[in-house]
């Protein structure tokens, strides 16, 4: 692979890739917001565990199901106006919290149907979203423009939190999901301001009946995905990073008392977290620097080699400070990894393929995540 000599600079002088990023930067704050504020709604009114981390099961179930159609559809049809379609669908659905709530309506029946309907909206989106990157910003400049859009992700899943404790204290959970209902209408209007295509080409059905034709596309989107070398490689790679970091983070709180011999109640049990969120986002801006000097695939190689190595460093840390800072590189250097792939897998496959290529490799990465929780779980009971 060729290194990219784009500077990411030049990006934020593009009116229609600063559009594009503000949109998403500001969808994705309303979306760790509610991220938030919905199981805070569920637990207050049911005081139950289970079905509070039923909502967090909602978030996540659409993916798997419906990402192979998204991903059909979104390289079919006009994918701006998916995407403006899902914003305001979203913008519906989450607008009914608030009011429902005023008119002294709110059920739990809604919290989860809206919770379910908004993240089945985010798969055509997402999948939509995969293929409108490249056509937009174009092939050249994909590494820096993915890095910028993790860098909003991540300052989102940092600064979105403690925004929505401070408007659930202010004016309630119920109202303060109508900040993400707002969000996802700015994010739909900004789409709307871009005049140009997120379609370099569209693919035809074939005038064969819808059900059938999705189900060739189907198989034409996985059949690329795991006869192309490169992206069967890139996307077993992230499937490991994926359930080496669901394992990873869902034992944090284990690790550090277990581990590093911290207290249930010491606050630097958040400073992990803490740790983790800052070397994401160390990546995502390093990232463009170092494309600009070093190869595409050497990144990709050292930043392997780095996560084994840390991962290792992480479980024989001595002490708090060296398990932290461990973290934050291991958690960078898997964030690394992650974009780079991404980047690479929307670089070499053609426009007509990547809504349904992307979101077929999404799909499997989402369900890993989980997945690796569950198992570290499972190891870390046998070895207690």
């Amino acid at each position: 692979m060729k290194r990219s000599g784009l500077a990411s600079q030049s990006l934020w002088r593009d009116r229609a890739f600063l559009l594009f990023w503000s949109g998403r930067a500001i969808s994705l704050l309303g979306t760790a917001m509610t991220a938030v504020v919905f199981p805070l709604m569920v637990y207050r009114m049911t005081r139950s565990p289970l079905l509070t981390a039923l909502i967090s099961v909602c978030d996540i179930a659409p993916y798997p199901v419906f990402a192979l159609f998204a991903g059909t559809l979104a390289d079919r049809v006009n994918r701006r106006r998916l995407m403006i379609t899902c914003d305001l669908v979203n913008t519906l659905l989450l607008g009914s919290i608030p009011l429902a709530s005023l008119l002294h309506v709110l059920t739990l029946a809604q919290i989860y149907a809206v919770g379910l309907l908004s993240a089945t909206a985010f798969v055509w989106f997402d999948a939509a979203n995969f293929g409108a990157v490249p056509a937009l910003v174009g092939r050249e400049h994909l590494i820096a423009a993915n890095s910028a859009l993790w860098t909003a992700s991540t300052l989102a899943d940092i600064v979105g939190p403690s925004l929505a404790g401070f408007c659930v204290v202010l004016v309630g959970p119920a109202i303060t999901v109508s900040v993400d209902s707002a969000s996802y209408l700015l994010s739909a209007l900004s789409l709307a301001l871009i005049s140009r295509a997120f379609n370099q080409m569209r693919h035809s059905g074939g005038g064969e009946p819808w059900l059938r034709s999705s189900l060739n596309d189907i198989r034409e989107g996985l059949h690329f995905l795991w006869r192309h070398t490169l992206v069967r490689t890139l996307t077993v790679l992230g499937i490991g990073c994926a359930l080496t970091a669901g394992a990873v983070q869902g034992l944090l709180v284990v690790y550090g008392i277990r581990a590093l011999g911290l207290a249930t109640t010491d606050p630097r049990i958040g400073f992990l977290f803490g740790a983790g969120a800052t070397g994401a986002l160390a990546s995502n801006l390093l990232l463009p620097v170092l494309v600009k000097h070093v190869a595409v695939g050497r990144i990709t190689m050292v930043g392997l080699m780095l996560n084994l190595l840390l991962l290792v460093a992480v479980a024989l840390a001595p002490t708090f400070l060296v398990g932290m800072l461990c973290y934050g590189f291991w958690l960078g250097s898997n964030h690394l990894v992650n974009i780079n792939g991404i980047s690479l897998r929307q670089i070499v496959t053609p426009d007509h393929l990547q809504s349904r290529v992307n979101a077929s490799a999404r799909m499997v990465m989402v369900a890993a995540n989980p997945l690796g929780a569950a198992l570290g779980g499972v190891l870390a009971e046998q070895t207690t």
